[in-house]
């Protein structure tokens, strides 16, 4: 009798994306997608139906923030191993997807094989990193410090950097909390965090900053 495959869940809100991913993943005699999403909401919805053993999820999505997701399904569906695929920088997000309950982060432009090899590693109960990230880690936890290049922006809190990040896309502050779904109040408590730990002094210079970053960090 032939073994079960391992089923793996597709969050990403680029089609080619998922149909290279699954491509790529059937491929594999053992493994098989059973499911995409392109947003947060439907990739719940469907994660508890399909009950996937890994979901590969991307940091930017449709309707919702990845690591939100990630948060989400680490409480509702604590069985499903997650992890990230994304164009992201590492060094500003891999560890707060890791504390967000993901088991590894990878680059997309890591090649295929690396991609395979990642959802074996971490379905074999392991964590991973690249090994850049990992020497940053152990600088950053030795010495207490923010790593050689760390940047103010990495002291935001995750919805902090949301919605830094999606000042820097060109959304005013009432659009940024329809899609975050909080209240105007809650976003320009954020925004007034930001500039605090941004060194900002009005909502210009926060304005501009984000536009700078994001320019910098396109999402992916």
């Amino acid at each position: 009798m032939n073994k079960p495959r391992t089923k793996i869940f597709l969050v990403d809100d680029h089609p080619l994306v998922r149909e290279w991913l699954t491509n790529l993943i059937h491929q594999q005699p053992d493994l098989v997608v059973c499911g995409e999403s392109e947003d947060a909401p439907d990739a719940l919805q469907q994660i508890a139906a399909t009950k996937p053993d890994v979901a590969v999820v991307d940091i930017s999505i449709k309707h919702g923030s990845g690591i939100e997701l990630i948060k989400n399904l680490k409480v509702m569906q604590p069985q499903v191993a997650i992890i990230v695929l994304s164009m992201h920088d590492e060094r500003l997000y891999a560890e707060r997807a890791l504390r967000a309950g993901a088991r590894g982060y990878i680059m997309k432009s890591e090649t295929a094989k690396k991609v395979i090899t990642v959802i074996r590693q971490v379905l074999a109960g392991k964590i991973y990193m690249s090994e850049s990230l990992a020497a940053a880690f152990a600088e950053k936890f030795v010495d207490g410090r923010l790593p050689a290049g760390g940047s103010l922006v990495e002291q935001l809190s995750d919805r902090e950097l949301e919605v830094f990040q999606l000042l820097g896309k060109g959304y005013e502050t009432r659009q940024v909390a329809g899609m975050m779904n909080v209240s105007m109040k809650t976003v320009q408590a954020h925004c007034a965090h930001i500039k605090e730990k941004l060194r900002l002094t009005n909502a210009a210079e926060l304005l501009r900053e984000a536009v700078r970053w994001h320019e910098n960090y396109p999402a992916g």
